[in-house]
């Protein structure tokens, strides 16, 4: 086996822009970033209205257009239930511990993961040991704890993923809590989510060097009470939402009665007219336009325990979760002349509608 140490990654970034609306400037920005233009190109009129595209051109445009609608890209989804899971030691030596959590049925239908908080039970230091640390080392008495999920490919091989760090102190005892959020996004992108959470942690130096305190070592992380009894087991604290109740609800019904901001999250048609913008005149060859979509309506907001409990969540918006791509046919100049070219700008239409917490991180995309 592999050490467990083989890759580091960085925390998620917040989610941003993601319920923006659509605007006639988004369309035209996009496209000159594709592009690798700063302003719209002056095309001749008559150039491109004797302009014919090729066969291969329009091959290319229609597998994008049919890819469109098959593939989407996926922001943070947001699912409040509360569930609790014991785990188990697998592997534990002085300052490295290999957790195991059996996650399946964990995770309840038609929800989705808000936090994961992964709870240690740090044993108090012997008051010996205690008192010839403080002789030694007067002014040192944290230790850094850090806690990766660890993957065992098919292969065999392994590979780690940070997903929290934080320091702790020698003169405190009792449950310590991590958040291990990541972790368990990453467990459910597996082709086989049956397979148990591992998490690895490990107790480290707060500061490297030479002289660098060793308070490290009187860090213990074991059980509570006599062997056998699983007073002190790593519990894992499981709290989600019910996508029914706090979740979206798909499309919006015309009929329904009710406005914006009475009505519940949810997709409403919006058709982007370009052969009405100027300046997608003798440029945008195709399409004409397009079914957009947009996300409206409210969501109903967690209860205030949790939002105390989170600070940090901002209140639940209706944002667009899943996009797809918009591919066009644009008039490009060479030489002098016009000539067809194939262009394809992210994030353009709207697949669904979810009510996500405004600072809530998206999980990144587990990488093979």
């Amino acid at each position: 086996m592999q050490p467990f140490w083989l890759c580091w990654a960085l925390w998620a970034l917040p989610l941003a822009g993601a319920g923006v609306a659509l605007t006639e400037e988004r369309i035209l920005g996009s496209l000159l970033q594709q592009l690798h233009l700063h302003e719209v190109p002056v095309l001749d009129k008559a150039a491109v209205e004797g302009l014919v595209i090729p066969v291969h051109v329009r091959a290319q445009y229609v597998a994008l257009l049919q890819r469109s609608h098959r593939a989407h890209s996926r922001e943070k989804r947001f699912s409040q239930n509360f569930r609790e899971v014991a785990g188990r030691f697998l592997l534990s030596e002085a300052s490295s511990h290999l957790l195991v959590f059996d996650m399946e049925q964990r995770l309840p239908p038609h929800s989705e993961l808000v936090q994961a908080v992964l709870r240690l039970f740090q044993e108090p230091v012997p008051k010996a040991a205690l008192r010839r640390h403080e002789r030694l080392f007067p002014r040192s008495d944290r230790a850094r704890v850090t806690v990766q999920w660890l993957h065992v490919r098919d292969d065999g091989s392994n590979r780690t993923s940070l997903v929290d760090s934080r320091l702790v102190s020698i003169h405190e005892s009792g449950w310590k809590a991590l958040d291990v959020t990541e972790a368990v996004n990453f467990w459910q992108q597996l082709c086989r989510p049956r397979q148990p959470l591992l998490l690895q942690v490990s107790v480290q130096r707060e500061h490297l060097g030479p002289l660098a305190s060793s308070a490290h070592r009187l860090v213990r992380f074991a059980s509570q009470g006599p062997l056998g009894t699983g007073q002190g087991e790593p519990q894992l604290e499981l709290h989600t939402l019910d996508l029914r109740d706090y979740g979206a609800q798909g499309n919006c019904d015309r009929k329904a009665p009710g406005t914006e901001g009475t009505r519940r999250c949810c997709r409403q048609e919006m058709y982007i007219d370009l052969q009405g913008m100027k300046w997608a005149e003798n440029w945008v060859l195709e399409p004409p336009g397009f079914l957009a979509y947009e996300c409206v309506g409210t969501c109903q907001q967690p209860p205030e325990s949790l939002t105390v409990k989170w600070p940090f969540l901002g209140p639940r918006q209706c944002i667009a979760s899943e996009t797809t791509s918009l591919p066009m046919i644009v008039s490009i100049q060479e030489g002098g002349k016009a000539r067809p070219q194939v262009v394809s700008l992210p994030n353009m239409r709207v697949q669904k509608c979810s009510c996500a917490s405004d600072g809530a991180p998206v999980p990144r995309k587990l990488e093979p």
